[in-house]
């Protein structure tokens, strides 16, 4: 899979300059040439770096980093901030603003590649982390599950899964799909933060699947805040006739069309409190059967497994 640079600058002839240097690494460059834009592109096109014009139109580029950086979906995105020379104020206000370097312009095309190269380099801790999140992937997932097993401390593993979730693509495009996904994994990692333990981990399995591993006496709170802030998102993800419908109109595998009612969100929740968990397999099979349990009640949900050996 390429890498993909957004290129920031409101002169067509820079931009122009920049996707002939970034070519040479066979960068795929994406563009962007105010701030509005590069937010929109950020947003829908999940860039791997940046690189931001300090002074471009609309919003500034001071103002884009902010924005980003605060974000906590985006925030590990590599922003490379573009001065004038000598403009010691703008690098500041780049560095200010949570940019991770800055070049000034004219640049030397090597100097800016190697500075991208070291960039990716450092945010790439984890290659195989979700694209579209940027949470980690299934391999971290089983490292640290691992960990856990092999520390021997109490934990919950909370298998988290969107209701309803391929009707809402067929009717509503992958990219809206996308802005779902991520915007259930904002809502993971702000309740995670707020109810959870520093060491815990979220992980994304893929799709619409997530996992979240904590201390068993946090999942109470932290599965009943999930489940209210995605349920307050909810209505946000459709338009006003479906919204007030309360379903969307879908085929079934036969061709049939069915009411398919509104997205929710099913957790399932695995932990060694009462029974003696020895291998990471145990724990998807169990993941799976409490979700699958889950997803059998109305609207959003969570089971916890009581049940002893």
């Amino acid at each position: 899979m390429s890498i993909k640079i957004l290129v920031v600058d409101d002169d067509p002839d820079i931009r122009d300059i920049l996707k002939i240097t970034l070519a040479e690494e066979n960068y795929e460059v994406l563009e962007a040439q105010d701030g509005e834009e590069a937010l929109k592109s950020i947003m829908t096109k999940s860039p791997d770096l940046v690189l931001l014009d300090y002074k471009i139109p609309k919003i500034d580029g001071r103002q884009v980093c902010r924005q980003v950086k605060k974000d906590i979906l985006l925030r590990h995105l590599p922003i490379i901030m573009v001065t004038a020379k000598g403009d010691i104020s703008d690098k500041v206000g780049g560095i200010d603003a949570g940019a991770d370097d800055y070049v000034v312009k004219p640049f030397e095309p090597k100097e800016l590649l190697a500075r991208i190269r070291m960039i990716l380099r450092r945010t790439a801790s984890d290659l195989e982390a979700n694209p579209l999140t940027r949470l980690p992937g299934n391999i971290s997932i089983l490292n640290e599950l691992s960990r856990r097993l092999e520390n021997k401390t109490l934990f919950a593993v909370c298998y988290l899964d969107l209701d309803k979730f391929k009707a809402y693509n067929d009717k509503y495009g992958f990219e809206h799909g996308d802005e779902v996904i991520r915007e259930t994994a904002r809502i993971i990692i702000a309740t995670t933060q707020q109810y959870g333990y520093p060491d815990d981990f979220i992980g994304h399995i893929g799709g619409d699947d997530f996992v979240v591993i904590t201390k068993p006496q946090s999942v109470d709170n932290l599965c009943t805040k999930i489940i209210a802030d995605f349920e307050k998102a909810v209505p946000n993800f459709y338009n006003d006739a479906d919204r007030k419908k309360g379903y969307v109109l879908a085929k079934d595998r036969k061709g049939q069309k069915q009411k398919i009612p509104l997205l929710s969100i099913s957790i399932g929740v695995v932990t060694n409190e009462f029974r003696k968990i020895e291998h990471v397999a145990q724990i998807g099979e169990l993941g799976a059967e409490l979700k699958a349990y889950a997803k059998g009640l109305e609207r959003s949900n969570y089971v916890r497994d009581q049940r002893k050996d």
